[in-house]
């Protein structure tokens, strides 16, 4: 059976690099964000996976869309689609990893493949825009 899977994510991009993060018990970084819950907006579900994963408040009055994407989603059933709408936005408060994330790390374009396919499209067009080294 093939699906959708509806993600946001944080783009957060500091001296060339991309801000990833690894959820505990996997060995794939992802850029950090989530699947909304219910009727959650674009913003509602980034401002609370964010908080949930990153113990960060980001400031909703600077969100700003950067892209969707949409890519194959390796690990489940045939034909899944998973699309990825990113936003960057300003943030308060210091990064730490949480009870759902391991580990964190910034990542410059080198680092591409430890990242799922549609992180990848991402990765991309952030190095065609010379935003990641």
């Amino acid at each position: 059976m093939s699906g959708l899977i509806d993600t946001v994510a944080w783009v957060r991009i500091e001296d060339g690099r991309i801000l990833c993060a690894r959820p505990r018990g996997k060995d794939v970084f992802y850029i950090p964000g989530g699947k909304r819950e219910g009727a959650e907006s674009d913003l509602d579900t980034l401002l609370r996976e964010i908080e949930e994963e990153l113990t960060v408040h980001l400031d909703p009055g600077t969100v700003t869309h950067v892209g969707t994407y949409e890519a194959a989603a390796p690990g489940h059933p045939g034909g899944s689609v998973v699309r990825m709408s990113c936003y960057t936005a300003e943030y308060r408060g210091t990064l730490a990893v949480s009870s759902e994330i391991e580990e964190i790390a910034w990542f410059s374009y080198a680092h591409r493949d430890l990242v799922p396919p549609v992180d990848q499209l991402l990765f991309d067009d952030l190095k065609a825009a010379s935003q990641l080294t």
